[in-house]
């Protein structure tokens, strides 16, 4: 739960907003430090990475759930101290669900707990077994740490959901010799009648033109050489050093990474060799000797919007590509440059904020909205 644990990291030249929470890194002795999530779906754990990349982090027990006694551990500059009969009840599925649960909360998304709450409406509206079936496995969706605080009653914590997902002469968990009575049940309906009167009185605003966030995960387009095509290459196709020849102004280029460099010079030779260059390390490497173009600085960013929009109009399967990302943040590695890479958060991600317009280029043309023009 965020509460009012809110902060911020800069990404894009704008806010993401996060929340932190306590846990264990194992990085050879056991460190007490903080996760903070933010609602782009990244996650640092002593380094930015992607929702499905700390996954990973609690298989392997880089975030540690399971605290061997006897164990070194520490908070930096703090103290140091061994595990002595530790107990915690968290593991890496309840941790991860908690995590995806947080960052639907920082994007003002329904969480599993309003998904339990929706399926448990549906139930009230038509009370079929198979609806209450449904409300039943939305329930246990909740994280368990969680569930005490779904109807957000101090009193009586989750006691008339379970009731009610459990249906009279049904066990619950905590008490499996004593079946739900038909008394039970009906105080329990009775609880969720009231209840949604209470919540029918109160004031609701949507944003009209939907959420200012994602509501995607963030995906990360790593840096790798050399390129190739695959049978499957997945996002690596949005990468600009994917082998994907480029039209442009007659000019055949292998990647929008040799069309970049070899238009950044007026030197004919160094474009030549830029074009004709065998990877894109070569081609960076033939035009990086000469000088750029007058007005190039600024002028830099439009040509690549326009490389980029030519890579997925003329490769259309690269386009389905980039339109199945939704509208995920895509934060593009680039190690030499912190105008066209996220470089951990402090650079300026221009490639992946231009993928993300000319997807919604893509989307737009897809819906059959077309775009004023002024």
């Amino acid at each position: 739960m965020i509460g009012h644990r809110i902060t911020y990291r800069t990404a894009d030249g704008r806010r993401v907003p996060g929340t932190w929470r306590h846990a264990f890194i194992r990085n050879g002795d056991y460190f007490l430090t903080d996760l903070f999530v933010y609602a782009d779906g990244l996650i640092d754990c002593w380094g930015l990475v992607t929702l499905e990349e700390f996954e990973e982090k609690l298989r392997c027990g880089w975030v540690a759930t399971r605290l061997p006694d006897g164990a070194r551990v520490s908070a930096h500059d703090l103290a140091v101290w061994k595990f002595s009969e530790p107990r915690t009840w968290l593991t890496p599925e309840l941790l991860l669900a908690e995590i995806r649960d947080t960052i639907d909360q920082l994007n003002g998304r329904p969480d599993s707990t309003d998904r339990c709450l929706a399926a448990v409406d549906v139930f009230l509206a038509d009370r079929t077994e198979e609806n209450r079936a449904a409300a039943r496995a939305a329930y246990h969706a909740i994280p368990e740490t969680q569930r005490h605080y779904a109807l957000g009653d101090m009193d009586r914590k989750d006691g008339p959901l379970q009731v009610l997902v459990t249906g009279p002469g049904g066990l619950l968990e905590a008490l499996p010799d004593e079946p739900v009575t038909q008394e039970e049940y009906d105080e329990a309906v009775a609880y969720f009648e009231d209840r949604a009167k209470w919540n029918a009185e109160r004031p609701s605003r949507v944003p009209a033109d939907g959420p200012a966030t994602p509501m995607a995960p963030a995906i990360h387009l790593y840096q790798s050489y050399p390129l190739r095509p695959s049978d499957d290459p997945g996002t690596e196709v949005l990468r600009n050093e994917f082998p994907a020849p480029l039209l442009i102004d007659g000019v055949t280029y292998p990647t929008v990474t040799h069309a970049y460099w070899a238009l950044s010079t007026a030197d004919p030779e160094a474009r030549a060799a830029a074009r004709d260059a065998a990877s894109t390390f070569d081609a960076r490497a033939a035009a990086a000797g000469a000088p750029r173009r007058e007005g190039w600085e600024q002028a830099r960013t439009a040509v690549m919007t326009s490389l980029l929009r030519a890579k997925f109009t003329q490769h259309p399967a690269l386009a389905r590509v980039l339109v199945d990302t939704a509208d995920a943040t895509l934060v593009y590695d680039d190690a030499d440059s912190e105008h066209w890479g996220d470089r951990g958060g402090r650079g300026r991600n221009w490639t992946g904020r231009l993928l993300e317009v000319v997807r919604s280029e893509l989307q737009a043309e897809q819906a059959g909205i077309t775009p004023p023009v002024g």
